[in-house]
Order: structure tokens, then C-alpha cells, then sequence
């Protein structure tokens, strides 16, 4: 079994959450990737450079110069803490955006509707054997999301999209050496909340499963809406494309939260 999990900025910035995360994470047995973001403390930074944050329908336009802050913030930064945390838990990490090795290129988002995110990546390669030999030599991939396109632009690229693309890479990669449709490949995507909650504010109304028929409803009753949604269809694009399965939850119980599942 080969486990992805994405863990949000938000648990990152907080010290004691990011440590007792990283224990649970240290304590998988097994090939496993990290991919984080680190939006809030992006924003942190850019307040003290000056550099004013602009959000639509909540996610980041990323002009020239926040390009710069996020590559710092999520490549360098964020990254390599992680990277340190977890080799002094017995963990050989090993640092690394979508540009090193080439393994995950985009194109730059383009307008639509009026709407321009700048520098912003869409995924459209990715090289699922670069990371298995990372995996079959014993070192664990810490991800930051950064990419990059075909001329060499480095692209800020949501973290949910890239933590699903790898678990859909890592799928692939096994499904070519053992011709099975759906190959064991897990997906947990680890933030702030329970897991998806049919009541924001109340952690005890986690909605145990969902489905595609359920998720409509859902999203038409206005119970899922705003940064969730991207995180289910992230989640939905990876069970699609044959990984085992999903699961959206609190960084502190990686066996809990909501299972995104296939009818």
C-alpha cells in the first residue's frame, strides 16, 4: 500500500498540531508521501513584505510577486521544516516541488469568466515513476506545491489537486506492474475540521460518506460549499482514476473524518 496525504496549511502553522501530525505521519509503516500547503503562512509573509493578498471565491490570485512568496513560503520554508521534523523522527524525507525531476507539469490557468488567478497552474503530466524510485529506495517525498509549465514558468498550484494527482500517479505507476483496475493506493486529505460537516459549526455532524449522488444533493442544499468543494472533486478525480480510496479528516485521526466513495 502506498498512503498520499495532504496536510493543510493550517495545522502547519500551529506547532503543536504540526508536531503531533508529523508523529502520526512518522509512525506509517510503509511507502507514504506528504504533500502540504501553506497558505496562511504565505499570507503571513506577504504582510510583512508588504505585498497585498487577494482572494477570489477563496483561493489566491497569484500575481508576479506573490509567485515569488509561495515558492519562497511553500518550497523553501514550509518545506524544509517538515523535511527536519521528520528526519530527526526517523524518517528520511526528502523536500521536493513538482519542478525537481521534472515530475509534475502544468499550464498556466487561463482567464475565464473575466477571472484571472496569474500565476496559477493546471496540471497536465505528471510522472508517477520518478516518485517510485524515490519510494522503492527508501525515502519519503515531502511535497510542496509548486510546478511548473512547458517554458519553464513556475506556477502556484492548489495542494489538494496536487496530493490527488500524485495518488492517481502512484496508481498508474502500480496498475502498469500489476494490470489491476484499482490498485492500493490511499488518499487522506488532513485539515482543521472533523471532516465534512453537514453543520460548520458543530465537529460532531461529520457526514460519514459520500457519494456522487449524495454530493449533489449536498452542494445543492448549500451544506457543501466554498473551499470544500474543490477538496471533494479532487477527491472524486482520484477514486476515477483508480485509486483504492479517500478520506477527508482532522490531522489528528487519520483513520476518521469522511469516506469519499464511488456509488
Amino acid at each position: 500500500m502506498i498512503q498520499v496525504i495532504k496536510i493543510g496549511g493550517g495545522v502547519l502553522e500551529n506547532e503543536a498540531q504540526r508536531n503531533a501530525f508529523l508523529r502520526q505521519f512518522a509512525a506509517i509503516e510503509g511507502p507514504k508521501v506528504l504533500v502540504h500547503g501553506g497558505g496562511r503562512l504565505a499570507t503571513t509573509m506577504a504582510e510583512r513584505l508588504g505585498v497585498e493578498t487577494h482572494m477570489i471565491d477563496g483561493r489566491r490570485v497569484t500575481d508576479k510577486e506573490t509567485l515569488d512568496i509561495v515558492t519562497m513560503v511553500y518550497g523553501g520554508l514550509v518545506n524544509k521544516q517538515v523535511v527536519a521534523q521528520l528526519q530527526t523522527m526517523g524518517v528520511n524525507a526528502i523536500g521536493m516541488t513538482g519542478v525537481d525531476g521534472g515530475w509534475m507539469k502544468s499550464i498556466k490557468r487561463p482567464i475565464k469568466n473575466g477571472i484571472d488567478y496569474g500565476y496559477v497552474g493546471d496540471v497536465t503530466e505528471v510522472n508517477g515513476t520518478h516518485l517510485r524510485t524515490l519510494l522503492d529506495n527508501g525515502l519519503t517525498p515531502v511535497i510542496a506545491p509548486i510546478t511548473f509549465s512547458a517554458d519553464g514558468l513556475l506556477l502556484n498550484t492548489n495542494a489538494d489537486t496536487v496530493a490527488s494527482q500524485t495518488a492517481i500517479a502512484m496508481a498508474e505507476a502500480m496498475r502498469r506492474e500489476s494490470d489491476e483496475a484499482r490498485c492500493n493506493v490511499q488518499l487522506i486529505f488532513c485539515f482543521e475540521k472533523a471532516g465534512v460537516l453537514s453543520n460548520p459549526d458543530d465537529e460532531a455532524s461529520v457526514i460519514a460518506k459520500i457519494i456522487p449522488e449524495t454530493y449533489t444533493q449536498l452542494k445543492a442544499d448549500g451544506m457543501i460549499s466554498g473551499g470544500m468543494i474543490p477538496k471533494i472533486d479532487n477527491a472524486f478525480a482520484a477514486i476515477e482514476h483508480g485509486v483504492q480510496s479517500v478520506r477527508i479528516t482532522h490531522a489528528s485521526n487519520l483513520h476518521g473524518g469522511t469516506v469519499i466513495e464511488q456509488a
